[in-house]
């Protein structure tokens, strides 16, 4: 991959020992750091769990699980590489505080030099027709690395911490969310294995993949339609049956998410035709919003209720 589509790309953006990483003020929660987790089915990464308020104080309690990528920028903007975090332990602390979440344990999946195609969803890969994959593939340098790297998530990770918190580790209460590149890996989860995922949270999901492309709008225009068609035949023969699970969407209308209008008006009509009702999917536009951290925190509420609302 040449240096300035790997620097495009970027723009998008036996087990060790736990240890506190950050003891938060009581209503914060603590974070506990499990450096360097192995995998047989990827490469090792940090993964940072959240323990939210109530969980040290309470050990009868059991608690839902929201599964989140890029781990590195859900807490800490001192450990995030653009400077900002999503804020999620704090937007957690003070909508527990207020009843507006089934309130859950956050498991901070790191990501590795490997992000882009350990979150590029084969099933699509699978999907194109052949010119297509073929320069996808040599944009992200390689064959899709998503079905390792879920493997890892259910069979691996998600074991794991069942068997370490005190989780709730049934299908309703075990979600997956992310940002960009994240929300894809995050709608694959769900449509691959929802008898796991019972709700999925893709937030600015990046659709297009090949942003070399918006040099060129006619190439862009003749790209966007044979994409989207793979896109909708993959989301309409993938997805689980409505009422069972719940699936989120957003998007902003600055930077790089301008270019997901059509992409993601016409992926929610396929949810819609499929069934799915307001109850159980949602898709929302930001305006002014762009393709950051700092953007995702201001709205992070609004996925979360969604998500996790408190049982009646």
């Amino acid at each position: 991959m040449t240096p300035s589509r790997r620097s495009l790309l970027a723009g998008l953006a036996a087990l060790p020992m736990a240890s506190a990483a950050r003891a938060d003020a009581p209503r914060q929660g603590r974070l506990v750091e499990h450096p360097a987790f192995p995998s047989a089915h990827a490469g090792p990464r940090d993964i940072t769990v959240w323990l939210p308020p109530g969980y040290d104080e309470n050990p009868a309690a059991r608690w839902p699980v929201l599964y989140m990528h890029d781990g590195q920028n859900l807490f800490d903007a001192g450990r995030a590489p653009y400077g900002a975090e999503w804020g999620v332990d704090e937007h957690l602390a003070r909508l527990a505080a207020t009843g507006q979440v089934r309130t859950p344990i956050v498991v901070g999946v790191g990501n590795t030099p490997l992000r882009l195609r350990e979150y590029l969803p084969s099933g699509l890969i699978r999907a194109l027709p052949g010119d297509m994959r073929t320069d996808l593939l040599g944009i992200y340098g390689g064959e899709p690395l998503s079905d390792g790297y879920l493997r890892f998530l259910v069979n691996e990770l998600k074991p794991f911490v069942d068997s370490a918190y005190r989780t709730r580790p049934g299908r309703d209460d075990t979600v997956i969310m992310g940002s960009s590149m994240g929300g894809l890996i995050s709608l694959h989860a769900l449509m691959t294995r929802p008898d796991v995922f019972g709700a999925a949270g893709c937030v600015s999901t990046h659709w297009p993949l090949k942003i070399e492309a918006l040099e060129n709008p006619a190439a862009l225009d003749q790209w966007r339609e044979r994409l989207v068609a793979a896109w909708t035949g993959v989301v309409r023969d993938g997805l689980p049956p409505p009422g069972a699970h719940r699936l989120y969407f957003d998007r902003g209308d600055e930077t790089l998410d301008t270019f997901y209008a059509e992409f993601q008006s016409r992926i929610d009509e396929t949810v819609r035709a499929a069934g799915w009702g307001p109850d159980r999917f949602r898709s929302l536009v930001f305006p002014g919003a762009a393709h950051n951290e700092a953007s995702w925190n201001q709205r992070l509420d609004v996925p979360l209720t969604f998500l996790l609302p408190p049982l009646a």
